[in-house]
């Protein structure tokens, strides 16, 4: 079977096989390798000819014939929760479920799309530009897209009207389900902040398009008042920090780096960046990167709200002699 590995090609002595893999991260260089060359063999097993040539996935090797794209990406991200001896029976059962779903063909439409539309948070560049080309970011990059769930199968319904929908209302359809979903909620303590890890379904992240619902159906709050700081770095992930005081800057360090590692780890990858998210639900860009890379610097609303709330913080207490 033709194969090109020399993407990962390495020398015993290279010096930084732990380093993470520009293409599969975040894999080592070296477990790229043997991710790339495990994945090869079990396709072979499974009689789909496919071949490597760089980049996230095994293509067919005769371009001409019917044969999947077999996609690495996520995969990647997936074993590297895993030891490395289970690797060979976790990309067999990987590829097997995606050839069956293939042979199935695409889920039947939704009989109901009324009760069964769910709305989701997609990267814009994961799609065929001219399928997305009309359609608005919710945030930087990410649009929301009508979709249904099937037996753990998400699938996306880019053209309403093949469902006798406009998008409007298909959108309305799919927030309306999305408010339904039932959140699973983590608070992670650090020093004197709190953090809400807010996961437990596939439309974690997306349930950011219903944040006033998250707000007070998961976290039991009828209001916030300063807003909220959010990131949505991976599908299953949404992290929420309600701002109180001026603790929201070193809220802010916390979320920056627990929303860089599960963005850079986590399957469905979304977006790394923090946001603040006004008492009215509008997002704002919680930093602001500069063009020398330096640090990065707080935002012009973020920056506003901080100083106000140094207008509320009590005075220090004087000593007394």
């Amino acid at each position: 079977m033709p194969t090109d590995t020399t993407e990962h090609a390495q020398s015993n002595d290279f010096p930084e096989t732990s380093s993470p893999d520009p293409v599969l991260p975040p894999l080592s260089r070296r477990q790229a390798d043997r991710l790339v060359h495990l994945a090869l063999r079990t396709a072979a097993d499974l009689g789909v000819a496919v071949c490597y040539q760089g980049g996230a996935a095994l293509v067919p090797a005769d371009r001409s014939a019917d044969t999947p794209v077999l996609g690495l990406s996520n995969l990647a991200r997936i074993l590297s929760r895993f030891d490395e001896h289970s690797w060979p029976a976790l990309i067999e059962e990987h590829f097997r479920q995606i050839l069956e779903q293939l042979r199935e063909g695409p889920p039947t439409p939704p009989a109901d799309p009324e009760r069964e539309l769910i709305q989701r948070l997609v990267p814009r560049d994961a799609l065929p530009p001219d399928w997305t080309a009309d359609r608005p970011d919710f945030l930087p990059g990410l649009i929301s897209v009508p979709s249904t769930q099937t037996d753990g199968i998400v699938t996306m319904y880019l053209e309403p009207a093949d469902l006798d929908l406009t998008w409007s209302d298909a959108e309305r359809f799919g927030l309306a389900n999305l408010r339904r979903i039932q959140d699973e909620v983590e608070y992670v303590e650090h020093d004197d902040l709190r953090l809400a890890v807010v996961t437990g379904t596939a439309f974690a992240a997306s349930r950011a398009l219903v944040l006033d619902t998250v707000l007070r159906e998961s976290l039991h709050l009828k209001h916030a008042p300063h807003g909220l700081l959010a990131a949505v770095p991976a599908r299953d992930t949404l992290l929420l920090h309600v701002i109180e005081d001026l603790t929201v800057i070193p809220a802010l360090g916390v979320l920056l780096n627990v929303a860089a590692r599960c963005h850079s780890r986590d399957p469905g990858p979304l977006s790394p960046d923090v946001y603040l998210v006004s008492p009215d639900f509008t997002w704002h860009p919680a930093t602001t990167a500069l063009p020398d890379h330096t640090p990065l610097r707080l935002s012009p609303e973020l920056e506003s709200l901080t100083k106000l709330l140094a207008t509320r913080e009590p005075p220090p207490s004087r000593g007394t002699s």
